[in-house]
C-alpha cells in the first residue's frame, strides 16, 4: 500500500514495461477496468480500479483512500488470473476476506481469458465486488 494521486489515470503495471507491442491479454485487462472505472474525475478519488500484469498473472484491484487516512490510498486486490502455459488454462481466484485467493468454484477455469473477465463482472455470488 502506498501514497498515489488518485485523480491520475488508473494504474496499471507491467514487468512487460519495455517498447513490447501489447498484447492482446493487455487489451482484454485494460478494457475490463476502463469499463469499470467511474467516469467522473471526482468519484475516481474515492473509488478507481487498476490491475497488473507480470506476463503470467494479472491482478485486478480497487483503488481507494484508506477511511480513515484519506492520504493513504490503496490497492484493494479482488479478483487474479494465472495463465497455465503448460495447458494453456486461465485459472480465476477470488480474494477471501482472510486474504487468501482462493479458486473460484462456479467457473475456476477457462482457455478464454474474455469468458473469465465476463464471469468476474457478472459476479453473481458477490465474490467480487460484494
Amino acid at each position: 500500500m502506498h501514497n498515489q494521486e488518485p485523480t491520475k489515470n488508473v494504474k496499471y503495471m507491467t514487468k512487460t514495461d519495455k517498447k513490447e507491442p501489447i498484447s492482446m491479454v493487455e487489451v482484454q485487462l485494460k478494457s475490463f477496468v476502463e469499463a469499470k472505472r467511474p467516469k467522473e474525475e471526482e468519484v475516481r478519488k474515492q473509488l478507481d480500479f487498476g490491475y497488473s500484469w507480470d506476463g503470467q498473472t494479472a491482478v485486478l484491484f480497487s483503488i481507494r483512500p484508506q477511511w480513515n487516512d484519506p492520504m493513504n490510498i490503496l490497492e484493494l486486490p479482488f479478483a487474479k488470473l494465472r495463465f497455465v502455459k503448460s495447458s494453456k488454462i486461465w485459472k480465476l481466484f477470488w480474494m477471501r476476506a482472510s486474504g487468501k485467493w482462493e479458486a473460484y468454484d462456479p467457473k475456476p477455469e477457462s482457455t478464454n481469458l474474455q469468458l473469465l473477465l465476463d464471469e468476474i463482472n457478472h459476479d453473481g455470488y458477490g465474490c467480487f465486488f460484494g
